[in-house]
């Protein structure tokens, strides 16, 4: 079902710009008017990382008028086979600040609005004011969430994404039309079920199938073209390179979103220390057993000082035995981004040893404690 044009259209294309955009414009039921909707549109992106290197090009070369990007995080060396924006002189960098030299060597007309820093529950309704849209390619569920909350409250509509190893989902969330991610997720998966992109790995070219598959979304939804996947969910498997469609509805029991809350909460994540917290531990020099539930290999390249490696693996096998052997003392534990450290908390509470888990792993000590710890 077509919907109206979300964007009115903008000023008449100049001639440069007529010629520019020829090859999409004679389209079938686009025409120059669809285009200068485009031109008009304001595009919020959630993630400058692997959906987002496919999403803001093909945004950019479309003809967005205005891309705002959100993210906190820097390139590192790992990034660079599925996150395609960066390349590997952008080491080091904020992903924002390389994803808009991207976007704007593609067409340095498009206004583009950094913000390089991590959405919350505080900041969120702030950031989304302003936009039309937002396309959302985080990989994490609090921020999903998060976003499609603020998105609901702001009264615009959601393109999402989501890629793990060898697949990925993309769909459509807008309240004030039909239903919405959580009408499809009511209840986000327990802490430690779904591994990261960091743990689990991702094949790079479904990060560009499902960023081209959310940015004609974002075309059809300006320009009031096609049958957006308003109520369906396309899931593609790249291993078999097939394409399948799931449908759903509005939950008529849902409760309505009536602000934004705790989504570290709401998805589970709540006995964490901050990186602020645990280096504050380290410098007084209280007691503490830091355990290192990462491989080997991943030791090898950054480890915390003092930290005991039993890697996840040898935890699920014997967390008794494992518990039985870890020193006195208050039980940190610690991963590359915190999954697999919820896992082994997990674990390790069921066979009597309490313990927290560092919020945002290593990752989040090498951002805000010690940026000059190798990354990867």
């Amino acid at each position: 079902m077509a919907l109206p044009p979300l964007v009115e259209p903008g000023p008449e294309l100049t001639p440069e710009r007529t010629a520019r955009y020829a090859r999409t414009t004679q389209l079938p039921g686009f025409g120059p008017v669809a285009q200068r909707r485009l031109r008009a549109a304001r595009v919020l992106v959630v993630g400058a990382g692997g959906l987002g290197s496919a999403v803001l090009p093909l945004l950019a070369s479309t003809g967005f008028g205005t891309i705002g990007i959100v993210d906190d995080d820097r390139v590192e060396p790992s990034n660079l086979p599925r996150q395609s924006i960066h390349t590997p002189s952008d080491v080091g960098r904020a992903k924002v600040e390389s994803a808009a030299e991207t976007v704007r060597a593609l067409d340095d007309t498009i206004e583009v609005r950094l913000l390089a820093e991590r959405l919350t529950s505080e900041n969120a309704r702030e950031i989304l004011s302003g936009y039309d849209l937002v396309l959302d390619g985080s990989d994490n569920f609090p921020t999903r969430y998060l976003v499609d909350d603020a998105a609901t409250l702001a009264g615009i509509p959601v393109v999402w994404g989501a890629v793990h190893q060898t697949g990925g989902q993309a769909g459509l969330s807008w309240a004030a039309q039909g239903p919405t991610y959580r009408d499809l997720f009511p209840v986000p998966p327990a802490p430690g079920s779904v591994a990261s992109c960091a743990e689990a790995g991702a094949l790079p070219s479904v990060c560009g199938v499902v960023g081209g598959l959310m940015v004609s979304q974002a075309i059809l939804l300006v320009t009031g073209t096609g049958d957006p996947l308003l109520g369906r969910v396309v899931v593609h498997d790249g291993l078999r390179g097939t394409f399948r469609e799931l449908a759903y509805e509005r939950d008529p029991e849902a409760a309505p979103v009536t602000g934004l809350i705790d989504y570290d909460l709401f998805c589970g994540v709540t006995d964490t220390m901050s990186p602020a917290e645990l280096h504050a531990r380290l410098v007084a020099g209280e007691p503490h057993t830091l355990l290192d539930v990462r491989e080997p290999w991943e030791a090898d390249i950054v480890e915390l000082p003092g930290s005991l490696l039993v890697p996840l693996g040898v935890i699920e096998r014997d967390p008794e035995g494992v518990a039985a052997r870890l020193p006195d003392g208050p039980l940190v534990i610690v991963c590359h981004h915190g999954i697999r450290a919820e896992t082994a908390r997990q674990l390790l509470d069921g066979a009597g040893v309490p313990g927290l888990v560092l919020a945002g792993g290593i990752e989040a000590w090498a951002r805000d404690v010690d940026p000059t710890l190798p990354r990867y």
